[in-house]
């Protein structure tokens, strides 16, 4: 069997070298128009920063797995063929800021159909929303050269930091065809197949495409909509005196709710939560459901509040004013062993302090230079009120001369710095913004420090 996958981000890198790792007697070719992409798959520095990812590339990498710019050749000889894509929020025309753009699905779908001779399996990767089957297939059953295909929905639901380990060990595989013909049934059992390699038929779950398609999108609402619940609450926490890692842990006693997703931060990020939150909202609105709509844009609605609100206190709480006042940055990324800053909180807290003329030293062990100054939009367009952005190479050279250190990401190591040191080289009053909850706030207000923390009172 031969297996090709269009796109070789995030999703399809990882996901088909351990495909590749599993089924040995299986070719998986990784294709993708970007070269610096698919030489940085190639080499000794992957693009993705994945926990044991590296092992496993090296493992099979040249051996049955393959990444190259000939997306051409690899299709046309292809089995099976993955679109793992991006599909970004679009920016213009109909759906503009809530849509999905689907123009690479479709320029994908169009050379597949283009280049291929013999009949293939089309697999859905990347997170398509609703119906986005159609057009795939409306493109394909134009082809006239009498090949045939099927479209089947294979949605990832792996968790950046854990990716290789969800990949290895999933809660569930889920494919979803076209279950009322027998073409269709045999094209998800032969995806399902290849999963039972190494995953428990009891966790591969076969739906129609519709089903599949949405169930992405609602996995993802659910898990935002939990930590958008909790950050609500925490809120009202500092407000009353009550502690939000207490009132999780309380919730999440119950069995009907679990632990899952209830830590309080200073918002959600990454590639989906909010690009699907919104394609959710755009999906009710064009079917007509209003009330659905407005439900899901408040999961939204709340995440921004969060975010406002953290740098907010940073204002507030260093006399009303940031100008000139450097303010350290600990963590850029999304979250934690990633250097994924896709939708990033950080993003917006810092444009948020530099908006109030702060000086920003920001450290973090996995994101590039490059990537923060892109993100930030340093060197492109001016930052109302920018005070300066310091990349810097240890936590302690960021914190030095700082009004305030600002945990914006829970690298393990933050929990393990000499807070003795830096506290003797930070400004005073010394304060400490705990965004993620993930430092002994009693242990530094012991040292000296002026410590606030999502969800905590403040004494």
């Amino acid at each position: 069997m031969k297996i090709c996958c269009i796109g070789a981000g995030y999703v399809g890198g990882p996901t088909m070298a351990v495909i590749a790792m599993k089924c040995p007697d299986v070719r998986v070719d990784v294709v993708d128009i970007n070269k610096k992409r698919i030489d940085a798959w190639n080499s000794d520095s992957l693009p993705v920063f994945e926990p044991g990812l590296d092992a496993v590339v090296r493992a099979v990498r040249g051996k049955n797995l393959f990444f190259s710019t000939d997306v051409a050749g690899a299709v046309s000889a292809a089995d099976i063929v993955f679109i793992s894509v991006n599909t970004p929020t679009k920016t213009y025309g109909v759906g503009a800021g809530r849509a999905s753009e689907l123009k690479y699905v479709e320029a994908c779908a169009r050379q597949i159909a283009d280049v291929s001779t013999t009949d293939k399996i089309v697999v859905e990767k990347s997170t398509m929303p609703v119906r986005t089957a159609d057009v795939i297939r409306q493109i394909l059953s134009s082809c006239d050269s009498g090949v045939k295909f099927q479209v089947l929905s294979n949605p990832e639901f792996l968790a950046e930091g854990t990716a290789v380990k969800d990949l290895e060990n999933p809660d569930r595989v889920l494919i979803g065809g076209d279950d009322k013909t027998a073409e269709g049934r045999a094209a998800i059992k032969t995806l399902a197949g290849l999963y039972a390699r190494w995953v428990d038929p009891k966790r591969i779950i076969e739906t129609n495409l519709w089903s599949s398609e949405l169930s992405k999108l609602t996995a993802n609402a659910f898990l935002a909509q939990r930590i958008s619940s909790i950050n609500a609450i925490s809120a009202l926490c500092e407000a009353t005196g009550a502690d939000v890692d207490e009132v999780a842990a309380a919730v999440g006693a119950d069995s009907r709710i679990g632990p899952k997703f209830l830590k309080s931060s200073v918002g959600f990020g990454g590639s989906c939560f909010q690009k699907d939150l919104l394609n959710l909202v755009y999906l009710c609105e064009h079917f007509n459901l209003p009330e659905a709509a407005r439900y899901w844009q408040n999961v939204l609605d709340m995440n921004a509040y969060q975010k406002r609100r953290f740098a907010a206190w940073v204002v507030k709480d260093l006399f009303g004013s940031l100008s000139g006042k450097k303010i350290a940055v600990f963590g850029f990324s999304f979250k934690e062993n990633t250097n994924d800053t896709r939708e990033s909180p950080a993003i917006d807290v810092c444009r948020n302090l530099l908006s109030e003329g702060a000086k920003l030293a920001i450290y973090d062990p996995k994101v590039s230079q490059e990537q923060i100054y892109s993100d930030l939009n340093i060197g492109e367009e001016k930052i109302p009120g920018d005070g300066g952005v310091e990349i810097c190479s240890s936590p302690y050279e960021a914190s030095k001369d700082s009004y305030a250190i600002t945990v914006l990401t829970a690298w393990g190591e933050f929990a393990c710095l000499d807070y003795v040191k830096i506290y003797k080289t930070m400004k005073k009053p010394a304060w400490i913004f705990d965004g993620r909850n993930c430092l002994d706030g009693d242990l530094l207000r012991r040292l000296g420090y002026r410590v606030r923390a999502v969800g905590k009172s403040f004494e």
